[in-house]
């Protein structure tokens, strides 16, 4: 089971690393791995979880985070609306277009490999088209997908897809962001994201 001792902290070269390809169909190694990422995401939303092992909430992680550079990562949360719960383990994924429309969190990103007081604005693009593959963590089967992501799952997702190029969301703070509409949540998603 992952801990926060495995996520490792800004400073560590390997976080500025570009990952490299994931070979499909995925060797056992790499299928447990995104299986114990997946883990973590979830415990680290369990009150329970979060006290029993000290975990800092989250909705997403990669494998550079945990001293893996491959192309790899997870999500797990719910859409600004409280309404679709997205939960997807990818390898390989290519951001294969981006809106010129942006936006952003009114709360700012934090990282769990970032220092947890740190937060700030960071802009992203409204929509995105991503090209991976989706792993389904019961059968272990990776399959080529290509997805429409928008809204806070989108900025989840490209959050995630920064770090397998070596980048970190406080690359990309701005002190404000004046002519861009944020993402509005409702009240209850809120709680859950933050």
């Amino acid at each position: 089971m992952l801990l926060m001792k495995d996520i490792i902290q800004d400073g560590h070269p390997l976080l500025r690393k570009r990952a490299v390809d994931v070979k499909i169909p995925l060797e056992k190694v790499d299928l447990d791995t995104i299986r114990s990422m997946m883990e973590f995401v979830k415990n680290s939303q369990d009150p329970d979880q979060i006290e029993k092992y000290k975990l800092r909430p989250s909705v997403g992680l990669a494998a550079p985070q945990i001293a893996i550079s491959k192309k790899m990562f997870c999500v797990h949360t719910w859409d600004e609306t409280g309404n679709n719960l997205a939960s997807f383990a990818f390898v390989n994924p290519k951001i294969i277009s981006f809106s010129e429309e942006l936006t952003y969190l009114p709360g700012g990103e934090g990282c769990l490999s970032v220092d947890e007081n740190t937060t700030g604005l960071v802009p992203r693009s409204k929509r995105i088209k991503l090209k991976a593959h989706l792993v389904d963590l019961e059968t272990g089967v990776a399959s080529p997908v290509l997805m429409k992501l928008s809204g806070y799952v989108g900025i989840v997702v490209q959050h995630e897809y920064d770090h397998l190029l070596g980048t970190l969301f406080i690359d990309k703070v701005k002190p404000s962001l004046p002519n861009l509409k944020p993402i509005i949540f409702n009240e209850e998603v809120e709680e859950r994201t933050a």
